[in-house]
C-alpha cells in the first residue's frame, strides 16, 4: 500500500462525524419525523436505503414513502452539536434536543 493511500485511510478514520438532530419531511403531506444521530451523514444514507428497500423500522414513514415516492421526501439537519462534546454528553444532549424539535414541529419521533 502506498503512503498516500495509508494517509487517506488514516485521515478518514480520524475524521469527526457530524452529530445532531435531523428531520425527514414528506412534502406531499406535510408530515415530519425528527431523529438524532451521532453521525448525520450515515443516518441519511441508512434511512434512504431502508426506505428504498421497504424495510424502515418506522412503519408510518415507510407507508408515506411507499405512497408518495422518494421525490416527496427531504432530509434536513436541524441542529448540529459542538464537535468537542464528550460522547456521553452528546448522547444526553441529543435526546433533549430531539424532544424539543419534536414538540416544536408536532412531529413524530424517529428511533
Amino acid at each position: 500500500m502506498n503512503a498516500s493511500r495509508k494517509q487517506a485511510i488514516r485521515e478518514f478514520k480520524e475524521r469527526k462525524s457530524l452529530r445532531g438532530v435531523f428531520a425527514v419531511r414528506c412534502t406531499a403531506t406535510g408530515q415530519v419525523w425528527v431523529g438524532s444521530s451521532l453521525n448525520l451523514g450515515a443516518t441519511q444514507n441508512g434511512s434512504w436505503f431502508a426506505l428504498r428497500h421497504g424495510c424502515h423500522l418506522n412503519r408510518a414513514l415507510q407507508k408515506e414513502w411507499n405512497d408518495h415516492g422518494e421525490p416527496a421526501f427531504q432530509y434536513e439537519v436541524l441542529e448540529r452539536l459542538d464537535e468537542d462534546l464528550s460522547a456521553m454528553a452528546a448522547s444526553d444532549l441529543l435526546k433533549e434536543k430531539k424532544g424539543q424539535w419534536v414538540a416544536r414541529f408536532g412531529a413524530q419521533p424517529l428511533l
